[in-house]
């Protein structure tokens, strides 16, 4: 879930429970009944507040161990890819080495 559908949901949660509220408080009913209707209304809101916050704390979660995973992935793939690199240059190094080993013993024989 990104921020802003969690912002967008928080805001829906808000006004929902403004206008249970409202209604309750403006309903004809007896003030006992009318603090009992709001006490519900607040406990049930607090209860889906908490529902979704451990639901955007989960999918977070999830995001944060899945991008892990990708970075693993790629450091991993670079250090690959640098140790064939590395490997390529040595061979080559080697390479030039023995040609030059080679040229060094045809100078040191014809002096």
């Amino acid at each position: 879930m990104s921020n802003n559908s969690g912002t967008t949901f928080l805001g829906i949660l808000a006004g929902t429970a403004i206008g249970a509220t409202l209604g309750i408080l403006f309903a004809p009913d007896k003030g006992s009944s009318t603090r009992k209707k709001i006490s519900d209304e607040a406990i049930l809101a607090k209860h889906n507040l908490s529902e979704k916050a451990y639901e955007l704390k989960n999918n977070l979660s999830h995001t944060a161990a899945v991008q892990k995973e990708n970075l693993d992935t790629r450091i991993e793939s670079l250090v690959s890819d640098a140790s064939y690199k590395a490997e390529d240059v040595i061979t080559t190094l080697e390479s030039k080495l023995r040609d030059l080993k080679a040229k060094n013993k045809k100078l040191q024989k014809t002096v």
